[in-house]
């Protein structure tokens, strides 16, 4: 099963909150045991989701977009990228997180960003 990697550019709030409301999925936050150190550029995030098939979820689409098509090109993947909307209350994105794990196919993000909630 593939599991979510929330950037540092997020609370770890979405982390504990995953957790309690869903507390079978793997969730990990940059900077946690286990997953890239904080600081880790954009470009090392996205090979280390390729290696442990973890999905990005991030608020970042200034940069995040550039890295993954350089990610692309030089014949990488991704289980895919999550780009969330931070002005959305925070419950919503939660249900979102938790409907795409329990209900999406394996590959159906690969390689791709989708932005959440979904309208």
């Amino acid at each position: 099963m593939r599991g979510y990697l929330i950037d540092e550019n997020l609370s770890p709030a979405y982390r504990d909150q995953l957790l309690y409301h869903e507390p079978s999925l793997t969730v990990l936050r940059v900077g946690d045991e286990g997953a890239p150190a904080r600081s880790t550029q954009d470009p090392e995030i996205l090979k280390w989701c390729e290696q442990n098939n973890f999905i990005l979820v991030t608020k970042d689409p200034n940069t995040i977009p550039k890295h993954l098509s350089d990610h692309l090109a030089a014949g990488h993947h991704v289980p895919g990228i999550i780009m969330i909307n931070s002005s959305v209350p925070t419950r919503a994105i939660l249900d979102d997180l938790i409907l795409i794990a329990s209900a999406s196919h394996e590959d159906e993000f690969r390689d791709r960003i989708i932005y959440i909630p979904f309208t």
